[in-house]
């Protein structure tokens, strides 16, 4: 049985793992709404990816014998200046869920729960990824500046990603 203080964990992370599905989700439209369609694709993806990881959690907290909390998820941010301003609040996120993450691996640590430690660490790895992604495509907006033939190629090879589950065997 998961402990109360992990399952409590768990719950707020699967909830802010919603959270953050909406923020991208938010993202994505302004991207679309300024004609941006493969930043608002990327995003897109990115939502979707939020979502399997909530899910993920939320499986593994009914697996362990617990409950999932469920919270009201807060309102999302819907206006953006400019593509820069939302790949840095991109990498702001994902660093925040990054110090969110390595908290309850941590925290499952020091309970002695070795099986929630391990199943952190996919997430702690996971983290690695998330901000090198956000970081460099904030890093080329910024070099990009006004030269709109290269936001557009940017654009284009971003309208490319596509979701593949990280959990498949979680979606039979």
């Amino acid at each position: 049985m998961l402990k109360e203080n992990l399952t409590n964990a768990l719950s707020k992370q699967f909830n802010f793992e919603l959270y953050s599905a909406y923020i991208y989700l938010a993202m994505s439209a302004y991207c679309d709404r300024n004609g941006l369609k493969g930043f608002a694709n990327w995003l897109n993806v990115q939502a979707q990816e939020e979502l399997a990881h909530a899910m993920h959690m939320y499986e593994y907290i009914l697996e362990r014998g617990a409950s999932p909390v469920f919270e009201d998820v807060k309102k999302s941010p819907y206006n953006f200046e400019n593509i820069i301003e939302v790949f840095e609040k991109t990498l702001a996120h994902e660093q925040i869920v990054t110090g969110r993450i390595n908290d309850i691996a941590t925290m499952a640590l020091k309970e002695n729960d070795h099986s929630a430690y391990i199943f952190m660490q996919w997430y702690v790895n996971e983290q690695v990824e998330e901000e090198a992604n956000a970081d460099q495509i904030l890093q080329q907006v910024k070099q990009i500046g006004g030269n709109s033939a290269m936001l557009y190629a940017l654009d284009k090879e971003l309208a490319a990603r596509v979701f593949v589950n990280p959990f498949p065997a979680a979606a039979n």
